[in-house]
């Protein structure tokens, strides 16, 4: 096991137990999943490094690196003051210099202040001529925890477009450490998200592969096999979508195929067009908001592509135009619910 080759002495210290649970053979959340894939990583190449705000002696804002600069120490896992822009570019200096750092925004929220930095200086490093920029930058995204405007967003179409950079959302704890360990070897810069509502869900604890695995970015996956509508959908909107799926074959003999993207740019257009033209009918599920979503995009990719073997117009359900609520009702009625799901499926279907 490699350990960091600065100055500073690493404490001989036992591995965080909550990093542990795969090689006992136990099943482990979503946000063990996260743990192990980064802890994995850390130990195998000692050019990985952390940075960001609380992660050190709090051990992040939802305890994904929990123990980690007790096991590392403080040149690898460093606590970083409330300057996004700051320590982003910081840590894009660090991956020019050869190391692979992993920047945690403490809410992806936050992010706005080092948008300047990702989108001009990081995502446009190698067409430059500046070389490979190995860098991710991770940090919970989505509402549904009465959190309001400021910890409940979701960012990716804020970056969607903007050539150079790769974008990342899983669904599960195997997708999860998987496309973790994918996105630190990959050369490229990643913007990694991770749903809030997913981190400790117990209908996701899972027992993953003791041996290394990685999930290759770009490629999504069938989530569930149909016959009768296409669903398009990521992260937490993919259990929501499975919901709708079982009520759906349930009570009206419904099929829905539904694809779990995984990786938001670049997209499996491959995969999408290839459901579509056995079901004819294409429905986009995101949480983020309805206005310039990724159902426009992938709307028009399948319109570009397949538009012949279309027997139905294509449908989104998506969140509405706002600003996250703070109070309950309200943030339910902003977000896509399976009822939805349900409702513009039946559409579709009987269009």
């Amino acid at each position: 096991m490699k350990r960091a080759t600065t100055d500073v002495v690493v404490p001989s210290v036992s591995p965080p137990e909550h990093v542990s649970k795969t090689e006992q053979g136990e099943p482990v959340t979503f946000l063990e999943a996260l743990s192990e894939g980064l802890f994995e990583e850390m130990t195998s190449d000692e050019r990985v490094f952390l940075v960001g705000e609380d992660i050190g002696a709090y051990g992040g804002a939802f305890k994904v690196t929990r123990g980690f600069l007790d096991f590392f120490g403080a040149s690898r896992v460093i606590d970083a003051p409330i300057a996004e822009g700051g320590f982003t570019g910081a840590a894009a200096g660090a991956a020019h210099m050869g190391l692979r750092p992993v920047v945690e925004m403490q809410f992806m929220d936050f992010i706005s202040p080092a948008y300047d930095v990702i989108t001009n200086y990081i995502a446009t490093s190698l067409y430059r001529g500046s070389g490979p920029m190995p860098l991710v930058i991770r940090g919970p995204v989505g509402g549904g925890n009465r959190a309001g405007p400021f910890h409940s967003q979701n960012v990716e179409m804020a970056f969607f477009h903007t050539p150079g950079l790769k974008i990342v959302y899983p669904s599960n704890p195997y997708d999860a450490k998987g496309l973790m360990k994918a996105a630190i070897r990959d050369d490229n810069p990643v913007i990694f998200e991770e749903h809030k509502g997913l981190y400790r869900a117990p209908f996701l604890r899972e027992v993953l592969p003791r041996e290394d695995y990685v999930v290759p970015l770009g490629k999504a996956r069938i989530a569930r096999d149909g016959r009768d509508v296409t669903v398009v959908t990521y992260g937490l909107m993919v259990h929501k979508s499975a919901e709708a799926a079982s009520e759906l074959e349930r009570d009206d003999g419904l099929s829905l195929e539904i694809i779990d993207l995984r990786t938001l740019l670049p997209l499996d257009d491959e995969t999408i067009i290839e459901s579509v033209k056995k079901t004819g009918r294409l429905l986009v599920v995101h949480e983020d908001t309805r206005t310039g979503g990724i159902a426009g995009e992938i709307a028009m990719r399948v319109s570009e592509s397949a538009f012949e073997w279309l027997d139905a117009p294509m449908l989104r359900v998506t969140a509405i135009d706002s600003p996250v609520p703070y109070a309950g009702t309200l943030e339910d009625y902003f977000l896509p619910q399976p009822k939805d799901i349900v409702t513009a499926a039946r559409y579709l279907a009987s269009y």
